[in-house]
């Protein structure tokens, strides 16, 4: 097993252990041991990165400097390209990826996220002519001026840290903000390679800083609390964005959030390849840790029994395929921990007491090593009401709901407090207009890839607010300033 090289905070241009040297353990996920050494933010340590970003934002030229700034975020992305073996490192032995998932979610779809942002770019309409306007007797002349919001901190998780980290900090760098990364304690690295790498570029002291620590809590509250930050960028749990929301009422503070999901595939009964499009919706994928993946699958009541033999012959067929460090067509690996193993157990026992029927999996397999691994497992014969097909698992477990006919299954997929993502599969024109019927952000038709660097992804109700990726995503880290002047005096 590799041993990663400790992660360091960066604050105010210094990469630094933490001001009382203390440090916490980096637990590998494939065998549940330390992978390496994280240095354990203070709150001092955290009072210093917030004073670092306020200073950098209110005294000097980063929010205004375009072309300051663009250099610099490009020439950042080409030592995140020389990294890229590092980072694949990171992303198995720090985040649990399979071999098979880090070229696609985990490192890939990052850094093309990355190469979005700077292509949609120039798009941005920094100022903007809102034309003239008599009032008072006079013709005014107004303009809406585009500007940085101030001071973020961007609070990140652990289930895809590269691609959560690129989607904040490039996208708030661009709009002119100063940063403050809090990554999850889970994946300490792959933030703080933020740091490493942004001295190496030559950002100016205090544009971007990274802190973390063995408590979760202690410097994203401190980041939500106090007045000098101006925004939080959070993803993670709903539970966790509520708090957020109460906590900075005090401040009125800005706040972006992206939360959990359930999201429902439907099947339509006239879907080309009905096989397929069933057998695809296994839950296997970096082991269902995501927050947009289509975690309830609805077939129609007329093919459900077929259904059921089709899943249970992908499963059957998927086997032992799964969980080798080793392995690169392996793309399933463990969860992130003990404490999340435990959490997918208690919902796989939960759906058993509900009367929902185990088709597949519902195991620990301590077989596969060391770590957290969970069978990948598909519950049948479940209603919409279960807790199982109501709440966020995040973990390799599919609940298949059966449907009457289109309504029905538009009910049940909006039957649900998430609203993030989702898909529709079977006439095209059927499924467009089933799909702009649920309430949802983003929703997949016969597979079309809905999620990319350069659209704006986001949720409705309990999954969240704002938008992340694309010109919305950069547009998020900004404020609009109104300018008028009576016409007849010229502007320089």
């Amino acid at each position: 097993m590799t041993t990663l090289p400790e992660a360091k905070l960066y604050i105010d241009g210094q990469l630094r252990g933490a001001s009382n040297g203390g440090t916490f353990d980096v637990i590998s996920p494939w065998t549940g041991e330390p992978v390496g050494k994280a240095a354990d933010a203070t709150a001092d340590d955290v009072n210093a990165a917030i004073a670092a970003a306020r200073r950098a934002f209110d005294e000097t030229d980063w929010s205004t400097n375009i072309e300051k700034r663009v250099a610099l975020v490009k020439k950042y992305r080409e030592l995140f390209e020389a990294a890229r073996p590092r980072l694949g490192e990171l992303a198995i032995y720090e985040a649990g990826a399979a071999q098979g998932a880090v070229g696609r979610a985990h490192v890939d779809m990052a850094l093309n996220g990355w190469d979005d942002y700077m292509a949609v770019f120039d798009k941005v309409e920094w100022e903007k002519d809102y034309g003239e306007k008599p009032a008072f007797g006079m013709i005014h002349k107004r303009v809406g001026v585009r500007e940085a919001v101030g001071v973020v901190g961007a609070i990140t998780p652990w289930n895809v840290p590269l691609y959560v980290n690129i989607g904040k900090m490039v996208a708030a760098l661009l709009a002119g903000c100063t940063v403050i990364l809090k990554p999850a304690p889970d994946t300490p690295g792959m933030g703080a390679i933020f740091g490493e790498l942004a001295k190496e570029a030559g950002f100016p002291d205090g544009v971007i800083n990274v802190v973390f620590g063995a408590d979760p809590a202690l410097a994203g509250e401190m980041l939500v609390t106090d007045p000098r930050v101006d925004l939080i960028s959070f993803t993670g749990s709903t539970g966790v964005g509520k708090r957020i929301m109460e906590q900075g009422a005090a401040t009125l503070k800005r706040v972006f959030l992206e939360l959990g999901g359930k999201s429902a595939k439907i099947v339509l009964d006239d879907a080309p390849n009905f096989a397929m499009e069933v057998g695809m919706a296994m839950l296997v994928f970096h082991a269902g840790q995501g927050c947009a993946v289509q975690s309830r699958l609805l077939v129609p009541k007329s093919r459900y029994e077929e259904a059921k033999a089709i899943l249970k012959g992908a499963y059957g067929n998927f086997g032992d395929n799964w969980g080798d460090i080793e392995n690169p067509a392996h793309i399933m690996g463990p969860v992130i921990s003990k404490r999340q193993m435990e959490r997918v157990k208690s919902y796989i026992d939960l759906g058993q007491e509900e009367g929902a029927t185990l088709l597949a999996g519902g195991q620990i397999r301590p077989d596969k090593g060391g770590g957290y691994f969970v069978e990948p497992t598909c519950f049948v014969d479940v209603t919409n009401d279960m807790r199982i097909a109501q709440e966020e698992i995040f973990g390799p477990v599919l609940v298949v709901i059966p449907y009457e006919d289109d309504e029905d299954a538009i009910r049940i997929a909006n039957a649900s407090s998430y609203g993030l993502s989702g898909g529709v599969s079977g006439d095209l024109n059927r499924a467009i207009n089933i799909a702009k019927r649920v309430r949802t952000g983003s929703m997949s038709v016969n597979n079309g890839m809905c999620i990319a660097g350069d659209i704006p992804f986001g949720g409705y109700k309990a999954s969240g607010m704002g938008r992340e990726w694309g010109v919305e995503g950069i547009e998020e880290f900004t404020d609009v300033k109104i300018l008028a002047w009576p016409v007849g005096q010229a502007a320089a």
